[in-house]
């Protein structure tokens, strides 16, 4: 299941950006709604679904701002379905997964990390399952086996945020690229997310890893943490720090920076001109002893025109293919050029030594988890 990010490109660059979806609805009957490999085993599977629980537990790393549109067309369409959404920051998502392997908890997991789900998947956690669809999501956003391990919702990528009052106060310019990041006038005003909690940490991290060369990366990282003031443990806290002042330099992600603009924050977006890591967000069945119909109504529901639609006001870049080249305000123009080159399996495979590396020479600077 290579990604290759050169097939991301030729994938997804002709098409641009998606902000509405077309092709077919992702209820349709259409869709390849299965859950084994050949129909004997769909119908034996099915058969032992449990078919009468209506309540679901939810793990998300979505945004906490976002879960509450994004689940209106679901609760409009399955009233009767009671959903207990588990939302934390993406390597504790992947963290408490791991730890209940034995006695999974969750019956689906919605907008986690990919390279956290191929983690999942590497022990045996998911169970496959197509959903209604799913034949419209682009390739490089969905496991290459039929039924799919992991189907994609949407991209997203590292950004600098910067508070531009509290900058020119001290006279600096707005870091433009990630050598930026290393000049000493910087020192202690930069922000970032500890890779092991946050899903945009580790974007940043396995990003720079596989931009310059795991050597060059933390002889890079070892100049820059000596500019961090602090390692938070979300992705959005930098960009929410950076727009308070409180450290004007946050290394965050593009949405949450553009949210904090266009909340009033007087901070602007950098996009890194070297390129940004990035990764997908994206929705599994969590393997149990007995499977729930719910849950496919769920993941079939994930990636419907009406969830696309709504993925596609916040993220340049989602799943489906679309005939309008609309951009969310705030993002570039070409926001698949500005994706650097980004193996997800490899990220998924170096992840533990990544985290472990990582956590062995900076995490004294880490904030105090709650």
């Amino acid at each position: 299941m290579k990604r290759s990010w050169f097939l991301l490109v030729s994938m997804i660059v002709i098409v641009t950006v998606l902000s509405a979806c077309g092709g077919n609805g992702g209820s349709s009957s259409k869709g390849n709604n299965k859950m084994g490999n050949t129909s004997e085993a769909t119908e034996s599977t099915e058969s032992s679904l449990d078919t009468d629980s209506k309540e679901l537990t939810v793990y998300t790393a979505l945004e906490d701002d976002l879960i509450k549109e994004y689940l209106k067309t679901f609760y409009e369409k399955y009233p009767d379905i009671k959903l207990n959404i588990v939302r934390d920051s993406t390597g504790i998502i992947t963290a408490k997964l791991l730890a209940e392997k034995d006695n999974p908890q969750a019956d689906v997991v919605w907008g986690v990390a990919a390279t956290s789900l191929l983690v999942l998947d590497q022990n045996s956690m998911l169970e496959p399952y197509s959903p209604a669809g799913v034949d419209r999501i682009l390739a490089e956003f969905k496991d290459t086996r039929s039924p799919e391990h992991w189907v994609g919702i949407d991209a997203w990528e590292t950004a600098f945020i910067a508070n531009t009052v509290e900058l020119e106060k001290k006279g600096l310019a707005v870091p433009k690229t990630y050598e930026d990041l290393l000049k000493p006038e910087y020192k202690g005003l930069i922000t970032m997310p500890n890779p092991a909690s946050s899903g945009t940490g580790f974007l940043t991290v396995s990003g720079l890893a596989q931009l310059l060369g795991a050597d060059k990366a933390w002889e890079y990282m070892d100049k820059l943490h000596e500019n961090i003031g602090i390692y938070t443990h979300s992705g959005s806290k930098p960009a929410k720090m950076a727009g308070t002042g409180e450290y004007p330099i946050g290394i965050s992600f593009g949405y949450r920076g553009i949210k904090e603009k266009s909340g009033g924050s007087p901070v602007e977006v950098v996009f890194p001109a070297e390129g940004s890591g990035w990764d997908v967000e994206a929705n599994a069945m969590i393997k149990k002893s007995k499977m729930k119909k719910a849950a496919q109504t769920f993941l079939d529901w994930a990636i419907t025109d009406d969830a696309m639609a709504e993925y596609s006001k916040n993220y340049p870049i989602v799943a489906v293919k679309s005939d309008t080249s609309v951009i969310p305000e705030g993002y570039t123009k070409n926001p698949i050029e500005q994706l650097i080159k980004y193996d997800l399996q490899e990220a998924a495979k170096q992840r533990d030594t990544i985290l472990k590396e990582w956590s062995n020479r900076y995490d004294s600077k880490s904030e105090p988890k709650s």
